[in-house]
């Protein structure tokens, strides 16, 4: 195997670097070793100790091999690419730009074919992008107006939003948290996602471990939420849509999730929400 050619780059005196410092922790997060990332990366143990150290400035080829190797999100490819002093690869386009078009037709057929049942769209931090009308229907019967942020976390874990109309709020609401917790350890530079994590943990009744990363605990594919619905208990479980092989920012972070019924009341009810 052919490493990465790297006699053209100049030699630095040593000093942490932007880039370096960023390469250095989200190797860390990964809990790969120098190593470990040079054989990924198909470059020499000392050339990437160089690198992290601010000694030799990388080529724009082995950063986009360091990015490969890390598996980085689109979003963290940008940034590393932009600490080292080149232009980031993937746009970030707005959502109603044109360019997008294909993008919209999508989220809007994947939450159509989803009626009766609940179903929406949402970004990285779980700001809501779209809803269908299933999704709208049983938010308003649970909760008459609707709810108040537009943020799904948020709606959940205030307890002047939505959370009062969840059964099993605890388990629910837990299993959420670790998934932040995944993606704060997958990009631990996301000052966002932290922030957010900080504002969730400070809701009353938050328990104080939440505030950490449980070892050992991983995100369930698949999770289960009960509602103190009008009529009783409805039970859903949620299953999540993303965009494979996306090469923008914004379409690489939307997710969509679809609330199936876990039961036949569950099942009934919506299709008689829906007029059905």
């Amino acid at each position: 195997m052919m490493q990465i050619d790297t006699r053209s780059e100049k030699k630095r005196p040593s000093r942490w670097t932007p880039f370096g410092a960023l390469l250095r922790e989200w190797r860390a997060s990964r809990g790969m070793s120098q190593m470990e990332l040079a054989l990924e990366a198909d470059t020499s143990l000392r050339h990437l100790s160089y690198v992290e150290t601010g000694r030799s400035q990388p080529g724009r080829e082995l950063v986009v091999a360091l990015a490969d190797a890390l598996d980085l999100p689109l979003r963290e490819r940008n940034e590393l690419l932009v600490a080292a002093g080149y232009a980031p690869i993937f746009s970030a386009s707005p959502l109603d730009a044109p360019q997008m078009e294909l993008v919209r037709v999508a989220i809007s057929a994947i939450l159509e074919q989803h009626e009766p049942y609940p179903a929406f769209a949402f970004n990285r931090y779980w700001d809501l992008v779209q809803a269908n009308a299933g999704m709208i229907r049983l938010l308003d019967a649970l909760r008459p107006g609707g709810p108040k942020n537009g943020n799904i976390l948020h709606q959940i874990f205030d307890p002047d939003d939505m959370r009062p109309v969840i059964a099993n709020w605890e388990e629910a609401a837990g299993e959420l948290l670790r998934h932040l917790h995944h993606e704060i350890r997958r990009s631990p530079t996301d000052a966002r996602a932290r922030s957010l994590l900080a504002q969730l943990t400070a809701f009353p009744g938050v328990p104080d471990n939440w505030k950490r990363r449980q070892p050992g605990i991983s995100p369930l594919p698949v999770v289960t939420t009960a509602f103190r619905g009008p009529e009783g208990e409805l039970r859903f479980f949620s299953t999540l849509t993303t965009f494979v092989g996306a090469s923008d920012v914004v379409a690489d972070e939307l997710r969509i999730e679809s609330m199936h019924p876990a039961d036949e009341a569950t099942r009934l009810m919506c299709r008689r929400l829906s007029g059905r």
